[in-house]
């Protein structure tokens, strides 16, 4: 068997044998993978890993053990690229023997129905399919629904619309007004703007809204987050919400742009969805889903006309919220868009 010189420091061979440190073991961050004296300090203190607080969010959601990889960073420090390069090339392991063995799998199948297209999941849709997994299988989820009569909400977004185009150079949509509306309805009922603390004894409060908004990518989804949304008017919840969306889609969003949401909705009605009982984004403790306007027959003052009508639905942790404190912020919501006229002062 040939061996092979370890290059390493000096001070890193005299700190090495200072502490009976094999240097075979340790993964060098110099030049050409030089082993210094801060590697050997960072293998004497290993359960101490450097790391940044998006790449050990990053390693938390993929299961990774962070003692796995070698940090690029400031004295070995673990960064978000180090942790995703890691995860590529256990990716690419995983996946060709994962073909192998569907290759035998669906061999019969393939000479019966015809052939099968495997698509690898992106990391993003992995990470969405863990998080709505542990959100679905943690939290006893209550679910209800109401229906919201649009007609002023139209109206006052044509109404406006053109000056805050001019003003702005965003147009304002539905949604836009319907987020506003929620916060105001979430400031009125606390609890449904809630967490459940991590010991799962406490229920924390938020005094402050911080609203993600569902973005769905060909990739997976992402959440990103209008920090204090409560100290906003609509104006300038728009352009917040605008060019959040526009970042999600760009993938240009900073990490602390997608973290600590109170409340999240998902609006579907523009793909002609009228009803759907979203899941949950944790830590939040509640989802709105935003359907379709649709013109129906209804009944007002006695007679029967033509209105627009928007079905809102909740999805609550029945841990924390109970089904009448959803049904009140419901009606709260639905007060406000049928007279949206009150969010505006």
């Amino acid at each position: 068997m040939s061996h092979i010189k370890l290059r390493a420091t000096p001070a890193a061979r005299f700190l090495s044998k200072q502490n009976n440190i094999d240097l075979s073991l340790l993964k060098g961050t110099g030049p050409k993978g030089r082993i210094q004296k801060e590697d050997v300090l960072n293998f004497k203190n290993f359960g101490i890993i450097k790391v940044s607080s998006l790449a050990k969010k990053i390693a938390e959601v993929e299961d990774v053990d962070l003692k796995q990889i070698t940090g690029t960073g400031v004295n070995g420090k673990i960064l978000k690229e180090d942790v995703l390069e890691f995860l590529t090339n256990k990716d690419v392991i995983s996946t060709e023997k994962a073909v192998e063995e569907q290759q035998i799998e669906t061999q019969e199948v393939k000479k019966s129905y015809g052939e099968v297209e495997e698509v690898p999941m992106s990391m993003m849709r992995r990470t969405v399919a863990k998080r709505m997994s542990e959100s679905y299988f943690t939290a006893p989820v209550f679910v209800a629904n109401i229906e919201v009569d649009m007609t002023e909400v139209k109206n006052l977004r044509a109404n406006i619309m053109q000056q805050l185009i001019d003003e702005t150079g965003y147009k304002l949509t539905i949604t836009d007004i319907i987020s506003l509306a929620t916060v105001k309805s979430l400031m009125k009922h606390p609890y449904v703007n809630c967490s459940l603390s991590a010991d799962g004894t406490k229920i924390l409060l938020h005094k402050y809204v911080n609203l993600a908004m569902a973005v769905g990518l060909e990739s997976g989804l992402l959440t990103p987050v209008v920090k204090n949304a409560e100290k906003m008017n609509l104006r300038e919840l728009m352009i917040s919400l605008k060019d959040l969306t526009k970042k999600a889609v760009e993938m240009k969003l900073e990490s602390e742009e997608l973290e600590d949401s109170t409340f999240t909705i998902s609006n579907l009605g523009m793909f002609g969805i009228d009803s759907f009982a979203p899941i949950i984004n944790q830590p939040n403790s509640a989802i709105l889903g935003v359907s379709a306007t649709v013109d129906k027959p209804v009944v007002l003052n006695g007679e029967i006309t033509v209105r627009p009508i928007m079905k809102l639905s909740i999805t609550v942790d029945h841990r924390v919220v109970d089904g009448m404190e959803a049904a009140k912020f419901l009606n709260t919501l639905k007060n406000y868009l049928e007279n949206p006229i009150s969010i505006l002062v």
